[in-house]
Parts: structure tokens; sequence; C-alpha cells
């Protein structure tokens, strides 16, 4: 017979055996865990020094799926509700009501109100000369989920400023913003290593819907070829515009590909920005010398591999407010009467004035891989006119043209028309104080004509008010519009539901997914 201490001890291992034998509820949600624990790795191609959504000119936040706004830009360039609901004002653009959706929390778990928003928008205020200026707040209030907006004048079209990055909602209270700031998006900053990535995770409990990725890294590369490189190793899933030149090698085999490539049309513009601090540039005669040497076409097809268009104003030609008069004189005999024009007179091959040759530096950067080689072109074909133009790299282009006077030319890119409408660039790039008017550009009559937009309801004349003042910047070429690049993605084909959105403003989003 089997004493009792003998029979305890057998039930005890049978029982033993069972519950390690059996599938617990914690070793089934592994399991489960582990065919949806997805990630990716996105390489972009620009660094970010910050992830504060309100100071980040690279809009990391949102475009890493951590930060969103009131209102949201489609992929066919209409404003949609995000954050916001809906929205009204009743005396046409002076007062706006928004209404909050209920529900949203963010990342670490507090209540989204009016009053959370209220405060995320004081400290973008507080934080950005730009968006102060862009947003022109006098006064906020909130109740519940109603924030009431007055202005300092009318905005016919406010709503469309708060597609900007720079006014995500986050939680203001955090207390280590620039390295993990707390949205309400579908993935929440796990750790940022300034420079190199961000490391995400999916937050669970986001408004919107399931999260398909668990896990995303969200790294920068400014070299296009190590980006591609990083691709083909397997070491980056998605890189953001891969040297133009290596497209055809992405696609090798169309009926098998390793790698897909997206290409779009961009709300982008390829400039060249005068610096009218300078004398010589205060002349628009020089500056219409130095645009009639942009061979455009060339561009487009030697430097862009015709992954752009030539661009006759700041704007799409497709946006009803853009004017595509641009001027048609082109080459050295057009330049040299310009030059003529501005007092210049041609000794031993070099425009001379008051016993001094026209000598200009230009900045640009490489983080936009064929920046530099525009400038190369630039600079060669202003050799042949006798102009010497230096050009200088540099790492942070924005705060170098908005803070410093020891550039003559700058090389850049800009973001023109990102919500459908002109009057964010109008104003921001050239009213006098506006927060991106790193030319310094003061012209009355283009003043007025920017104000008188910002004041008017009417679509029709909205869009001819802005054609307006796009034909007075091409004509006294203010700026020079060189292209519009298509914006260029290249992935993994076990990618799925990237979608290239022509503001470049949501990259990371809750429907990105992977194959297994």
């Amino acid at each position: 017979m089997i004493n009792n201490k003998k029979l305890v001890s057998m039930i005890f291992l049978v029982l033993l055996c069972l519950t390690a034998c059996a599938p617990t509820e914690e070793s089934i949600s592994i399991k489960e865990r582990k065919k949806t624990d997805k990630s990716v790795t996105f390489l972009f191609n620009f660094t970010s020094a910050t992830l504060d959504p309100h100071t980040d000119d690279n809009y990391t936040a949102v475009r890493a799926g951590v930060g969103e706004t009131l209102v949201k830009i489609s992929n066919d360039l209409k404003i949609k509700p995000w954050i916001a609901e809906k929205w009204k004002t009743e005396d046409n653009g002076l007062t706006w009501i928004f209404t909050i959706r209920k529900n949203i929390t963010f990342q670490n778990g507090k209540a989204l109100d009016a009053n959370a928003v209220k405060s995320s928008f004081q400290r973008t205020i507080d934080q950005s000369y730009a968006m102060k200026n862009a947003l022109n707040i006098k006064e906020m209030k909130a109740k519940g989920h109603a924030l009431t907006i007055t202005l300092k004048e009318p905005m016919p079209k406010f709503p469309s400023e708060l597609v900007h990055p720079n006014t995500a909602i986050i939680d203001v209270d955090v207390s280590n913003i620039a390295k993990k700031p707390i949205g309400t998006g579908p993935f929440k900053v796990l750790t940022f290593d300034q420079g190199n990535q961000v490391k995400l995770e999916r937050y669970e409990h986001y408004w919107n819907g399931k999260v398909k990725l668990k896990n995303a890294i969200f790294a920068f590369n400014e070299d296009a070829n190590a980006r591609v490189a990083a691709l083909q190793s397997g070491t980056a899933d998605i890189i953001y515009r891969p040297p133009l030149e290596s497209l055809g090698t992405l696609q090798t085999d169309p009926s098998d590909p390793s790698f897909k490539v997206s290409g779009v049309p961009s709300v982008r513009t390829h400039l060249l920005l005068y610096n009218q601090t300078n004398d010589a540039l205060k002349d628009e005669n020089v500056r219409k010398a130095i645009d009639t040497l942009l061979n455009r076409k060339e561009i487009v097809s030697s430097i862009m591999n015709n992954q752009a268009a030539a661009a006759r104003g700041p704007f799409l030609p497709q946006f009803p407010f853009a004017d595509n008069n641009a001027n048609e004189q082109r080459g050295m005999p057009s330049a040299k009467k310009y030059l003529e024009k501005a007092g210049y007179q041609i000794k031993n091959d070099k425009p001379m004035k008051n016993g001094k040759p026209l000598s200009l530096s230009l900045v640009t950067y490489s983080s936009l891989p064929e920046l530099p080689l525009i400038a190369q072109l630039i600079q060669s074909n202003a050799k042949e006119l006798g102009i010497t133009i230096k050009i200088h790299l540099v790492e942070d282009s924005d705060e170098y043209v908005m803070a410093k006077d020891d550039w003559d030319l700058a090389l850049y890119s800009l973001i023109t028309a990102p919500r459908g409408d002109a009057s964010y660039y109008l104003s921001t790039n050239y009213l006098p104080d506006g927060g991106l008017n790193a030319s310094r550009i003061d012209d009355d009559t283009l003043t007025k004509m920017i104000e008188q937009l910002n004041s008017t309801v009417d679509d029709a004349k909205r869009d001819q008010l802005a054609k307006q003042a796009t034909a007075l910047i091409n004509e006294e070429m203010l700026t020079s519009s060189i292209v519009h690049p298509n914006i260029v993605v290249a992935y993994n084909q076990k990618v799925k539901n990237w979608t290239t959105n022509p503001s470049e403003y949501y990259m990371l989003t809750q429907h990105l997914d992977v194959t297994p």
C-alpha cells in the first residue's frame, strides 16, 4: 500500500507536470506577441539634434509618428481633421472654435482635452518665432473639448496653418521634451541618440485603431550612398531620397524586385536665395544675370535623372495660384546685358564695377545630394562669365542663412505649398518679419499683396492675389526657383502600406507593415 506521504508526493508531481506542460496564458501571449512583433528601420536624409516638435526644423516627431497636429494634409493636398474632429468660424476668420476628439490620450496615459492643446500651442508660440508670427494668436480659451482661438486679425485659412508639424500637440508637463516628447501618435519614443536614431515602440492605446508595427527605428544618415548600402545590406528597410543615379540598380528586375521605388511630385522647390544685404545683389539686374546662368533643363536631365520638373516659380504649375511666366532670357548674352544694366563693364573677361570684380559666396548642404552638384554647375557657368563663386557646405543651413550675413547666395530647398495654399510660404519667406526670410527681403508692394491675401476670404480672390505676388517675385527675381524635385523613396519588398505623401510630413504611420 502506498502510504499517505507517498500519495501526497505523487499527486504533487503529477500536478507539477501538468502545470509545467500546459500552455499558460503567459506563454500563449508570448507566442502571439512573436507573431506580431514586427519592426522596420527607416533611414532619413536629415539629422535631428532634438525631438522637440516645436523647435525641430526636421519635423522628426511628426514624421516618426510620435506627434500629431489638429489637422493634417491628405495625399491630394486637402485639409482633413486629425486631433480636431471639426472647426468653425463665425466672423470671417477672426475667431475659430475647434472641437477636440474625445477618448484620446497622450502616450503616458494622460487624457487629452482642449486645455492640453492650449498649453501645447502656447509653448509653440513661446519657443518658435516663426510660428508665433504664422499663427498670430491673440487669445485662447479652453473648455472641456472646445478650444476657442481669437486671432490678432482675420485669417480665413487659419486651419491650414495648424497642419505645420511645429504645431504638434504634446504634453508640456514632461521634463525632457527634447529627448522624449510625449505625443498622441501611434509610436512613443524609447530612446533618442542625437544625430543617429530614434528607437520607437507601438503605443498600445492609440486612439485611431491598431498599430501594425511593434517597433520602429527612425535613423539619420546624410550620406546618400550610405543609405543605399544600408538598404541593400538589410540594415535599413526604407530609405528616403536615395541618390538618383542608384535607381537603375535598385530596379534591375521589375518582374521580381528585391526593392521597390516610389517617386511622386513633391510640393518642394529647390531655390537660389539672394542675400539682399549684399550691395551687388540689391540690384535686380545682377540677380537676373545670375538666374540666366541656371540651365534648368540640364539640371533636370543630368543631375536630377529626370526625377524633377523645371520650375517657373516657387509653386507647382498645377496650383491655381501659381504664376508660370518666368524669365525666358537665358545664357551668356542675356547675362552680360543684365550686368551692363547694373553698371558693370566687362574687362579682361571679368565684370567690373568701381574697379572691383564680381565675386560671390554660395552656401548649401549635402543632405540633399543634388544641391552641391547644382552649386557646381552654377559655379562653372558663372566662371565663363568671369564671376567668381566660392561654394561653402554647411551642416545646419537653416540656422546659418538666418543667423549670418556672410553669404551671398544660398542653394536651398523648401516645401512651398504643403497645405495647398500659398499664404504660409509667402508670409514666412517674403514679409519683412517673416520667420524664414533669410534673404532679408523688404518690398513694400509685395508686402501689401501678401497682407491683403492673408485677410481675404474668397478662394478665387486669394488665388489671384497669390498669383500676383508670385509674378512680382519672378519679375524682380527676389528668388530663383530652379526645379520641383520628385520625392523618391526606396524600400524592401517586404514593406507594406508605405505611402509617399507629397507634403513630406507623414512617414511612420499606424498602417505601415511588413511581411514576416
